[in-house]
């Protein structure tokens, strides 16, 4: 099993990455709605989760909890302008999940915008919630955000898992990048992103056991950071994690000395936003992963003393 310090580490430097390169969490406010003015969202939401598994695991340390919470506090604040930017973007779109799928971890974490949970409960009223076309996998992650948020969830979770690719485990020689992404985010969906392991139904849980190490030595041997972080995510959410020592190795050891975690092979280059872009999902998947992992090692080693 791998080193715990050398797990705890990564997510340390990311981050201290993050924090210090929080005005990378931007929005444009003023770009035409019909070229994505809620495509800016998304970084924040995944900050907001990946830091709610942070305060959720406790494995973190004093520095580590604190620049999690001035994190959330930074981009609340500055960036959503305390939710006033998700009522807008609910407003700019109303059938769009992306201002809910964001707030939800935020409410969970202690933060409140009435007027966008007003909004919430009336649009998914709406059949178009139920309408909205979208992968398996993301309508599976729209209910499981419905159940979190105190909604009943349309359509109900059992009903949805089938439809995914890991679910019907195919050929796994067959898998790919987009796949492999939609791999991952099921089982984010299904463990409620670690803390439900046995949320896994059996067959998938014994497909995952029999090919996720191949999957992670493929994409080592690619050196896809991004997927790669992921994927031991995915390990770490299993009844029964390895806790691959080539690959946590590896992983660390691409990780740059200021904390950033480049996609693929090596960091990018190019204006400081450009480069924020490209970098901060890897990262926070290296924070997310090393959160889960560590708590995992650690419980491994209190029942084995």
């Amino acid at each position: 099993m791998t080193d715990t310090r050398l797990i705890h580490t990564v997510g340390v430097r990311a981050m201290e990455w993050l924090w210090a390169h929080r005005d990378g969490f931007r929005l444009e406010p003023d770009v035409d709605p019909e070229t994505g003015f809620l495509e800016r969202f998304k970084p924040i939401g995944e900050l907001a989760l990946i830091c709610r598994v942070l305060f959720r695991e406790g494995v973190a340390g004093s520095r580590q909890a604190e620049l999690a919470r001035r994190l959330l506090d930074h981009v609340w604040r500055e960036t959503l302008d305390g939710g006033r930017m998700l009522v807008r973007g609910q407003r700019t779109e109303p059938a769009s999940p992306i201002p809910f799928e964001v707030y939800v971890p935020f409410k969970e974490l202690g933060y409140s915008r009435p007027d966008l949970e007003r909004a919430v409960v009336l649009n998914h009223r709406l059949d178009s919630w139920v309408a909205f076309e979208t992968t398996p996998t993301r309508r599976l992650g729209l209910s499981a955000f419905q159940r979190r948020f105190g909604l009943t969830p349309r359509p109900p979770e059992a009903g949805l898992v089938g439809a995914t690719w890991l679910a019907r485990t195919p050929e796994p020689w067959t898998v790919e990048g987009h796949t492999a992404y939609d791999v991952t985010h099921t089982v984010f969906h299904l463990t409620d992103w670690g803390e439900n392991p046995d949320g896994l139904p059996p067959g998938i849980a014994d497909y995952l056991a029999a090919w996720l190490p191949v999957w992670i030595d493929d994409w080592l041997d690619l050196e896809r950071w991004d997927l790669l972080g992921e994927l031991l995510v995915v390990d770490a959410c299993l009844p029964h994690p390895t806790l691959d020592e080539p690959a946590w190795q590896a992983f660390a050891a691409a990780q740059q000395p200021d904390g950033a975690m480049p996609a693929v092979r090596t960091m990018p280059e190019g204006e400081p936003d450009e480069v924020f872009d490209i970098v901060y999902h890897p990262t926070l998947v290296a924070a997310f992963a090393s959160f889960l992992a560590t708590s995992r090692a650690l419980s491994a080693l209190a029942h084995a003393s």
